[in-house]
């Protein structure tokens, strides 16, 4: 990886619902006389594919249900913004004044279920949030389908998010739709430098990358939600963000 390169992709417009995202990179690239490789790795912020497929709710469309006005009271958060996080989760891990942290329909644990006000569009009756894209890892497989067929390359995928952690402060990106390379790494049975056997390490490479990618796209105005990463070497696999999930049985901090 001695030549691993990430660069930002720029010229990616203001994203609506409906639009053929691929088709808008396809432009940015052109626009910036960059050209695909095989071996490539694509990292998009997870904003402007909920954008494209339309996962913007209008809060005052928003009916709370009884259970979301009992949480909203103890969080003191909106009660739509609530009834949405209720929508979108199976359970609630932890509430408190403030704070709502569930396990999301997509098996990872994050506060508010990953919806968001950031860089969408606000105002009066029209406060809208977003919600994450229905099937984040079909997302990214679809995206690198239509870049095999247009432009003859196989490329990895990897749909981006901003989640915090349970032991450490910030956020970081991570990984929550994959295609076209392995999400988990197992690298169990290769050498160290010293010719000891790796035991136990599987390296979630896809949220690396994700979280590499997040130093370029940033958190705020900077507009950069397409980072190419090129030089990594990875092998093209059928990986999944889901691979990436612990299961309920082996998570010793629930």
């Amino acid at each position: 990886m001695a030549d691993l390169t990430l660069t930002a992709v720029p010229n990616i417009p203001h994203i609506q619902p409906g639009d053929n995202l691929a088709d808008l990179i396809f432009q940015a690239l052109s626009k910036a006389q960059i050209t695909l490789a095989n071996g490539d790795v694509l990292a998009i912020a997870q904003k402007i594919v909920s954008k494209a497929e339309g996962r913007l709710v209008r809060l005052a469309d928003v009916q709370p249900s009884k259970r979301a006005l009992e949480v909203a009271s103890q969080t003191d958060k909106d009660p739509r913004l609530v009834e949405l996080i209720l929508q979108e989760s199976d359970e609630i891990s932890r509430m408190r004044q403030g704070v709502l942290i569930v396990r999301h329909r997509l098996g990872f644990t994050s506060a508010n279920a990953g919806i968001d006000r950031s860089n969408v569009a606000q105002g009066g009756e029209d406060e809208t949030v977003l919600l994450l894209p229905l099937d984040p890892d079909g997302s990214a497989a679809k995206l690198r389908d239509e870049i095999r067929v247009r432009l003859g390359v196989q490329v990895g995928v990897v749909i981006t998010d901003s989640h915090g952690r349970p032991f450490r402060l910030g956020t970081v990106g991570v990984a929550i739709g994959v295609a076209g390379l392995p999400a988990l790494w197992d690298r169990r049975g290769e050498p160290d430098l010293y010719g000891y056997e790796l035991q136990h390490t599987d390296i979630a490479v896809a949220d690396e990358i994700a979280a590499a990618a997040g130093l370029l796209m940033g958190q705020g105005d900077e507009g950069m939600p397409v980072v190419l990463v090129r030089g990594l070497g990875l092998p093209v696999v059928d990986g999944k963000a889901t691979d990436l999930v612990r299961p309920k049985e082996m998570d010793l901090y629930r």
